[in-house]
This record gives structure tokens, sequence and C-alpha cells, in this order.
């Protein structure tokens, strides 16, 4: 199922943050990661769990080996971070590995945030995106090290904030019609429907892959998700309570 709108036919303001997060990470990603070629930038800034947990930069190559028999699978070389390490899960919220993974994750960003930005307020969704994503990081590091996978592994993308954007778009518009493409057609789906398979799917395959699997941080979709969903309701109260259209409350 991929999405590629949904309903904002109620919509009040103009999603000025959404667009800036959006404007963001595409600078970001042309200007300093250089459409994902400048390798030393990207493993500087990123979150790489080993520094997350013990604090301490790492600086060197690290050996990419396979959990199951210690074959060596590859190497990457972890840069000197000029920032504190824990600020790493700010940063590497805002740089992405390929065009594939930024064209991804701004699509889902575009459709789901403007709501919960309308809904909130613009200081409050911006506080809930950066609060959801850095959650979300920290969800990695902690699955990293309950499964004991590899913590030298650099992480990046915005993938664990939009999760928190989804499980807040689940909580407050379950039934918003969303516009998705399902086995070749065109149709349109309740968001309950559209998010919850997607998370579904977030569980099956970081279950099945201890976390991490194919590059894809799960543990992070999964906790973004979950924060998201926790933490809405607090961000949302007190926003713009009007009506919304008869789809909005659903069910």
């Amino acid at each position: 199922m991929f999405p590629l709108g949904d309903d904002n036919s109620d919509r009040r303001s103009t999603p000025v943050v959404n667009y800036a997060l959006i404007a963001l990470n595409v600078a970001v990603f042309a200007l300093f990661q250089r459409f994902g070629s400048a390798e030393q930038f990207t493993n500087a800034y990123a979150t790489v769990p080993a520094e997350i947990l013990t604090g301490t930069d790492v600086a060197r190559e690290v050996l990419i080996q396979n959990p199951a028999d210690g074959q060596v699978l590859g190497q990457i070389a972890l840069y000197p971070t000029p920032i504190p390490p824990f600020m790493t899960l700010f940063t590497a919220m805002f740089m992405h590995g390929d065009f594939m993974h930024i064209i991804g994750n701004m699509l889902y960003l575009w459709i789901f945030g403007d709501n919960l930005e309308d809904r909130m307020g613009k200081v409050r969704y911006l506080i809930f995106y950066l609060l959801t994503g850095i959650l979300a990081g920290l969800a990695h590091v902690g699955v990293t090290a309950a499964t004991s996978g590899n913590p030298f592994i650099p992480c990046v993308g915005a993938s664990g904030a939009i999760s928190g954007v989804l499980g807040g778009y689940l909580l407050l518009f379950p039934g918003r019609r969303v516009t998705v493409i399902m086995l070749r057609m065109l149709t349109q789906v309740p968001a309950v429907v559209a998010i919850g398979l997607w998370f579904v799917f977030q569980v099956i395959s970081g279950v099945g892959s201890g976390g991490v699997g194919g590059g894809v941080a799960y543990g992070a979709h999964i906790g973004g998700f979950i924060a998201g969903l926790v933490l809405v309701k607090l961000f949302a109260a007190g926003g713009d309570q009007r009506p919304r259209n008869m789809y909005a409350n659903w069910p």
C-alpha cells in the first residue's frame, strides 16, 4: 500500500512548519550530504548507538560482521563528531542515506504532517515532531543494545519523527480518507487502515530482523510511532478543536 494524499478539505491554516521541515531535510541532503555522497559529514553527524550508550565519540574504521557466524561483511569509517554524541539524535533526523530514502520520508511528512500542525498549532507541532524523533532514536539505541546488534552502524533519517507523526495522525484522524495505490489500483481507505497496515509491517519486520534489517531501523519506527500515540493528545490539547469533516472523528 502506497499513500499519495489525504483529505485536507477542513484544514484551517498553512502548514509552514511542515513545509520548513521538508525544506530543511532537502537542503541538508543536497548541500551538506551532497546527495548522499558526503560520507564523512553523514557518518560524523549520524546517531551511532555505541556513542550514545557510552557518551564517547568513536572515530575509526569498524568491521561489520554477520552475528550468526562472525563473517566480516564490510567496514564503516566513523569520523570525529564535532558535537556531543547525544546531539546526534537531533542531527541524524535531518539526514538521509539516498534519494529513495528522502523521497519516501518527505512524501509521508507532506501527506500526514500538515493535519497535525493544523490541529496542534505550529510551535507545539514542531516540539512534538522533534521530541518523537529523539525518542525514536533512543528506541533504536535501546533495541540495538537489547538484541546485541552492531552498535557501530550509524543511523540517519527522519523516519522516527515521521513515525511519531503517523502515530499521532492515527489517533486524531482514524477515519480520514487517504488516497493510496493498493494492489495496482488507485483507491481510498481510512487512515486506520493505511497507517495500521504500515505499523503491522514495521512490527513483523522488526521482530523478524531483531530491530534492524536491510538497513532499516525498525526499532526507531516502532518507538517513534508509540511515542506519537502517547504524546499526541497532550500536544493537541487546547488546539483547534472546531468540528472537522465527517471522517475526522470516525468511528
